[in-house]
């Protein structure tokens, strides 16, 4: 969901919330792993894999057409920090973007 589509939905009675007050609690809610953002088609998406433990590689899989997003099992943190160990980088997060068509799009046309 983008900011401005939560800014719509909740601020039906003339007190909705300014775009940098939502941003922010998006961002909060990303810091504590309840919430990841998708870069490329500047939305944010419920955590799908959150236990309350520590921090996972968040991998989505993004239909080009129909818009829809599904979190998926990343790859195993642990490589992915040992291999930025090895170049030198601490990395604060990790997020894995796959972009194509979606099962019922590609049976669609």
């Amino acid at each position: 969901m983008k900011a401005y589509d939560l800014i719509a939905r909740f601020g039906e009675d003339g007190q909705a919330a300014k775009p940098p007050t939502v941003y922010r609690a998006l961002e909060f809610l990303e810091k504590l792993g309840l919430a990841h953002r998708i870069a490329s088609i500047s939305a944010y998406v419920a955590c799908a894999e959150h236990d309350g433990g520590s921090a996972h590689a968040a991998a989505f899989l993004i239909c080009d057409c129909c818009g829809a997003t599904r979190e998926i099992s990343g790859p195993d943190q642990g490589v992915i920090d040992a291999a930025a160990a090895d170049a030198g980088y601490a990395i604060a997060r990790t997020t894995i973007e796959a972009h194509g068509r979606c099962g019922a799009c590609r049976e669609a046309g």
